[in-house]
């Protein structure tokens, strides 16, 4: 199916450049054909002309005039023996006489175009250059010319669209697949879930067992937080406000905890920083952001948190003392299935990018990394 598919955006691809080459290449000859019969209609035209002002009262020049009547789209400019304009035909008169500098510009455009045509005089057995006639392109062949890079541009924005739709389609679809992959988790984590807060309600009558009851409400419970972030994914949740510090605060105790005594933990903010967030999310986020610094330092070293009140923006920098990320792999540490460590599926930057961007319209990028030092995570949330 997808050899099928290949071949036909193949065949499809080969035949549409085909068509825009062939009608270049036609394109180019009909254009050196009119552009040939317009010098031989303005050899004419100036031999017209000629005949026109030298011929005698009995000379019949009917067919001169014709001649010089029936040429009404060649733009021509006549100069004398000096090269001085004398007259001009077939261009804008109001223009010229809005812009003294038009007739100078067009002659200047029509010898870099076309050689001239001249008038040679014979007066007492001495042949001499007479006026001469400079000539542009008529508006037909300019649009001879001109229309191949017309049809390239509408193919290249047609594959422009075309890509741009099918980029989109596969986004939507990759969206779908997450969506669907996590409330699906969500959905098989709910019926044990709900077995087990009934054991733990039998566990606390039961005497002697209270801690251990105690203790297994805390795993349970969490695993109802992650329960309940993956049944959020594909859906729009509500945003609230809350305190930046204490949510950011919450998770470095929560991470704290599961570090080694070896690590240190730095959070620099001010009392009170209000943003619009979901907080089940965001925690998520924080949460990835700050495990990826912890297995990058190894068991040893130091987490700091930034949060930064600005006027546009809530800005958090989590910094770490780790292994750093080369500049090869900083462009992919957000795609999917991308991870350096030894165990793990490469998805908790990728979630975390989406959930920032899509559900909170914010950004989450790498402000700064170097092997060996360590890692800076940006967090932007807008206003």
């Amino acid at each position: 199916m997808f050899a099928q598919l290949f071949n036909w955006r193949t065949l499809l691809a080969v035949t549409a450049i085909a068509i825009v080459t062939g009608t270049i290449f036609y394109s180019n000859y009909l254009a050196k054909k009119i552009a040939g019969e317009e010098t031989e209609k303005v050899s004419q035209w100036v031999e017209a002309n000629k005949m026109a002002a030298f011929a005698s009262d009995s000379t019949d020049i009917t067919l001169p005039l014709m001649i010089q009547q029936q040429n009404n789209d060649i733009p021509i400019i006549m100069t004398n023996e000096k090269d001085s304009i004398i007259d001009f035909r077939n261009l804008d008169s109001a223009q010229v006489a809005r812009d003294p500098a038009y007739l100078n510009t067009k002659l200047r455009e029509f010898k870099a175009s076309h050689t001239p045509i001249e008038v040679n005089l014979n007066k007492e057995n001495e042949t001499f250059i007479g006026d001469r006639y400079y000539y542009g392109d008529s508006d037909l062949l300019k649009e001879v010319r001109y229309y191949p890079l017309i049809q390239l541009m509408i193919v290249a924005l047609f594959i422009i669209i075309t890509l741009v739709t099918i980029t989109t389609r596969n986004k939507s679809n990759q969206n779908k697949v997450w969506a669907g992959m996590a409330k699906e988790a969500a959905h098989q984590l709910g019926t044990p879930l709900s077995s087990l807060e009934g054991w733990i309600e039998i566990l606390k009558e039961s005497k002697g067992s209270e801690a251990i009851a105690e203790e297994i409400e805390k795993d349970v419970n969490r695993l109802k937080l992650v329960s309940d972030r993956f049944g959020k994914i594909g859906s729009t949740p509500q945003l609230e406000e809350k305190n930046i510090a204490e949510q950011v605060q919450l998770m470095v105790n929560y991470i704290r905890r599961r570090a080694t005594d070896k690590v240190s933990f730095v959070v620099n903010t001010g009392p009170d920083i209000p943003a619009m967030i979901n907080a089940p999310l965001f925690d998520w986020v924080i949460e990835n952001l700050l495990k990826n610094a912890l297995d990058s330092m190894e068991g040893k070293g130091s987490i700091t948190i930034s949060i930064k009140n600005e006027k546009a923006a809530v800005v958090i920098d989590i910094t770490d003392t780790g292994k750093g990320i080369s500049k090869a792999n900083i462009g992919k540490v957000f795609k999917p299935g991308f991870t350096t460590k030894k165990r793990g599926w490469g998805l908790g930057l990728s979630l975390s990018k989406r959930i920032m961007e899509q559900y909170h319209k914010g950004e989450l990028f790498v402000k700064h990394s170097e092997p060996g030092k360590g890692t800076t995570f940006r967090v932007i949330l807008k206003r």
